[in-house]
């Protein structure tokens, strides 16, 4: 069952490479890069049917004129340029901080966890499919949220549960040998990690 669930992945891939001659060009992608104001019109009424779209093709221009007038910078000029000092150390500390929240570990010993919760060997499996649907679930339920609550509070509220998540499995897994129950535990405590990390970072 897993080498097909795994190539199932594939059919998605292989509907798209099907499908994607038939969509159109982006309008922004016609008049900006390409410079074609007609082929831009032809896709907007292909993508909003037939109407006055002046409004859409007049926002695409001013976009174009801002882009013209933007330089484009190297990365040793983003670095050293001033005005963007900020907006690169909140970049790095997010990226940094994705990259240190301790994701990967629940991942990979996850596994082991399940084990020792004294889950039958052929349920693990399925256990550890539970994780990453609940990860696909809640990047569904963030994304609802994002327009609610914005990116910061998300953050700092994705953070801050996923650290005190961390803190009291660190003591579960300490205590598993004293408490059969801590076991069942640590395994919630996986789950509500995946989630509070699909809704934050």
């Amino acid at each position: 069952l897993w080498p097909w669930l795994l190539a199932s992945s594939g059919l998605s891939a292989l509907v798209q490479l099907v499908t994607l001659p038939f969509f159109p060009d982006s309008p922004s992608y016609l008049l900006i890069q390409k410079g074609n104001e007609e082929a831009c019109r032809k896709a907007v009424r292909k993508l909003w049917g037939d109407g006055d779209h002046q409004a859409e093709i007049d926002d695409i221009m001013k976009e174009k004129g801002a882009m013209a007038s933007t330089k484009t910078l190297r990365v040793l000029e983003v670095i050293k340029e001033q005005s963007l000092r900020w907006q690169l150390y909140i970049l790095m500390t997010v990226m940094t901080t994705l990259q240190l929240c301790g994701i990967n570990a629940i991942y990979f010993y996850s596994f082991e966890v399940f084990h020792t919760a004294k889950f039958e060997e052929y349920l693990i499996p399925y256990v550890s499919l539970g994780v990453g649907l609940c990860e696909c679930l809640s990047s569904i339920l963030c994304s609802t949220l994002i327009d609610r609550f914005g990116r910061k509070v998300l953050l700092w509220g994705g953070y801050t549960l996923m650290c005190s998540v961390l803190a009291l499995l660190t003591m579960t897994l300490s205590l598993q040998h004293r408490f059969f129950w801590m076991h069942y535990f640590s395994v919630i405590l996986i789950f509500l990690f995946v989630v509070f990390y699909g809704i934050g970072p």
